[in-house]
């Protein structure tokens, strides 16, 4: 939903039909969604790092229950 509304702020940016003002609120408000993202893409990277690091601790596990048999 921000992603959308963000491509729709660039998109009438990009127009030039806006006066000055709304071009400077469309700004604003396009700042405070890419902030919005970019926090949700960092916490979404960190989940799947963690998943990954834990995958792969479980991977290392299981070759080494095997090697032990």
């Amino acid at each position: 939903q921000a992603m959308g509304e963000l491509n729709a702020i660039v998109g009438r940016l990009e127009s030039n039909t806006m006066d000055l003002e709304e071009s400077l609120a469309a700004y604003e408000r396009g700042v405070v969604l890419l902030r919005s993202l970019q926090v949700r893409l960092s916490d979404a990277q960190q989940r799947v790092d963690v998943l990954m690091g834990e995958l792969a601790g479980e991977m290392d596990d299981q070759a080494r229950d095997t090697s032990l048999s």
